[in-house]
């Protein structure tokens, strides 16, 4: 897992700064609870291909591994990830391409628009606290964090993100932030990502 340990045993309210970005929500793995940290948009939000040619990344098949995820993917040779492992902002440098649970999560919690969600399974998230089922058209709504509604200074654009999961030798798993449609598209695909941080939490 790709955390850092801290002695938090608690994170603060959704949308505020927490630990180099701003707090979405908590993930639970095999190895404990997982406090997820969204990069400030100046900084950690880019765009690109999941990787450029359509080759199998085995090691990036995890739900909710954000690191292992982006590490396989650099591996294999994506300028995504290498640019996203890179990043220091804030003083931290242990960034990532969230995996899709991670994404999800984010979408759930900072949803920056008001339009009506996709309601085909879009939305089911085994790994989050609590666990996220399908969404209804009005479930999640906009957030209320203001800084992430539409057009807000850290608000996710209106478009596709990647998450580091890969679906198949040719697609990755992305997730649109208008009405939050998961999805896999075309590996070789241009869309934006927004890097993550993974804190460990004492409980």
């Amino acid at each position: 897992m790709n955390a850092k340990a801290t002695t938090a045993a608690i994170a603060p309210t959704i949308g505020t700064p927490y630990e180099g970005g701003f707090y979405s929500g908590k993930v639970r793995t095999g190895e404990g609870l997982f406090a997820v940290v969204v990069a400030p948009k100046a900084q950690g939000d880019i765009e690109g291909a999941w990787l450029a040619t359509y080759t199998s990344v085995p090691g990036a098949c995890s739900y909710f591994d954000s690191m292992a995820n982006t590490k396989a993917m650099a591996d294999a040779g994506s300028e995504l990830a290498k640019t996203v492992l890179a990043l220091e902002i804030n003083g931290f440098t242990d960034w990532c391409i969230p995996a899709r649970d991670v994404l999800e999560l984010a979408y759930r919690n900072l949803k920056p628009t008001t339009e009506e969600n996709y309601v085909y399974r879009a939305g089911d998230n085994p790994s989050s606290v609590p666990a996220g089922y399908p969404y209804t058209e009005q479930s999640p709504a906009q957030t209320t964090v203001e800084a992430f509604q539409d057009e807000g200074a850290e608000a996710f654009e209106e478009g596709y993100y990647w998450s580091s999961t890969q679906y198949s030798d040719d697609d990755a798993w992305d997730q649109d932030f208008n009405d939050g449609y998961q999805l896999n598209d075309l590996k070789s695909y241009e869309a934006r990502c927004r890097a993550v941080r993974l804190i460990q939490l004492s409980t």
